[in-house]
């Protein structure tokens, strides 16, 4: 790999999305089947978003959400298996941690399936006390009876916001 060209790039604008849907369904057994769309939506609403390409060729990837003080989460770190255990992961996580909307946070959650021991060796660790998920896409029951609630009562709804 001496004779790679590999660069690291934080322009979102320069992502190939076909690239990086290809990359996910060879590489993420947990992002197969992505939308060319949905990724462009999760791009757009990420900072920072980094991609390791070798030459013109996407070979990693990450992204991260943060509110810049308090939390934030690394969303969808890549390596294509071709490049993998080469220490392009470990960059591709501590580039995403040195950027200016991540370095003061503190504390930086993430979620893995089976990958905790590599995460481990840059410093996480496990934390079974905080994470709870609601699948929004998949509980279209709660969603429908909020906004049914909502729409018939918009002044209490207003009353209480404005209490807050």
């Amino acid at each position: 790999m001496n004779d790679l060209q590999i660069k690291f790039s934080d322009r979102k604008s320069e992502i190939d999305l076909y690239q990086l849907q290809q990359l996910l369904n060879v590489s993420a057994f947990w992002a197969k089947g992505r939308s060319i769309e949905d990724l462009d939506i999760a791009i757009t609403n990420s900072e920072p978003v980094i991609c390791v390409c070798d030459r013109d060729r996407l070979i990693g990837f990450a992204r991260a959400t943060s509110d810049g003080i308090y939390r934030a989460t690394i969303w969808d770190v890549v390596i294509h298996p071709e490049y993998q255990h080469s220490g392009l992961g470990s960059n591709l996580v501590e580039t995403i941690l040195r950027h200016p909307r991540m370095r003061s946070v503190e504390r930086v959650y993430l979620m893995t399936t089976h990958r905790q021991g590599f995460y481990e060796k840059i410093g996480f660790q496990p934390n079974t006390t905080t994470t709870m998920v609601l699948h929004n896409r998949a509980n279209h029951t709660f969603l429908a009876a909020t906004e049914v609630q909502l729409q018939e009562s918009p002044k209490q709804f207003r009353a209480m916001s404005a209490e807050c």
